[in-house]
C-alpha cells in the first residue's frame, strides 16, 4: 500500500475489529496532556482528545469491536501511570476494551518489534517511535503473514492480560 491512510480512514474502513498492542513505557514526552498531568494541572481527557474520542464512539457505534492491550514494565513509568489514570476517563467511555499485561508475564510470547494496530485481520499499521518516545511515523502492511503474526500476538497478550478495572499498577 503506497498511500498513507489517516486513522480516520483506517477506522472508517473497519467493519469488525480494530486491535492495538502497545509495548513501550514512554510515548510522546512532549504531549501537553502528559505535561499537564505531571504538573498536576487538571484537564478533561475527552475534551483534550475530542477527535479520538469521537472516532472511537462512531466506530464502536457501527458495531466494530475496539480492543487495546498494553504490555508494561513494573514498576510503571510516569507515562504509563498517566495512561492508566486517563483510560477510565477516555478510552473506556469511548467504547474501547483495555487490558494490561506486566512485561514479566510476556517473556514467552512471540511479539513483533513495534506497536501496532490490526484492522479487520486484513492490515497492520505499525507505529514507529524513537527511544525517548517521540513519534517517527507509521508503516502499513497488508502481507498476510505479518497480519497473522500481529493478530496472534495480540490475542496471546489479550488472553493473559488483566482488564483495566482489575489491574493495579505497581
Amino acid at each position: 500500500m503506497t498511500e498513507r491512510p489517516t486513522f480516520d480512514e483506517l477506522f472508517d474502513g473497519c467493519r469488525r475489529s480494530a486491535v492495538h498492542l502497545e509495548m513501550r513505557d514512554m510515548y510522546t514526552p512532549d504531549d501537553p496532556a502528559y505535561i499537564d498531568w505531571k504538573a498536576g494541572v487538571p484537564f478533561d481527557p475527552v475534551e483534550r482528545f475530542r477527535d479520538w474520542y469521537d472516532l472511537i464512539v462512531a466506530t464502536v457505534g457501527r458495531g466494530v469491536e475496539v480492543r487495546r492491550a498494553r504490555i508494561v514494565s513494573e514498576p510503571v513509568t510516569d507515562f504509563i501511570r498517566h495512561e492508566f489514570e486517563v483510560t477510565p476517563l477516555l478510552n473506556i467511555p469511548a467504547g474501547e476494551r483495555v487490558r494490561w499485561l506486566p512485561r514479566r508475564l510476556a517473556s514467552d510470547l512471540a511479539l513483533p518489534g513495534n506497536d501496532f494496530w490490526v484492522f479487520d485481520d486484513r492490515l497492520v499499521r505499525f507505529g514507529h517511535f524513537a527511544g525517548d518516545g517521540d513519534y517517527l511515523g507509521q508503516e502499513i502492511v497488508e502481507e498476510s503473514a505479518v497480519v497473522k503474526l500481529c493478530s496472534s500476538a495480540f490475542e496471546a497478550v489479550w488472553e493473559r492480560a488483566v482488564d483495566h478495572q482489575d489491574y493495579r499498577p505497581q
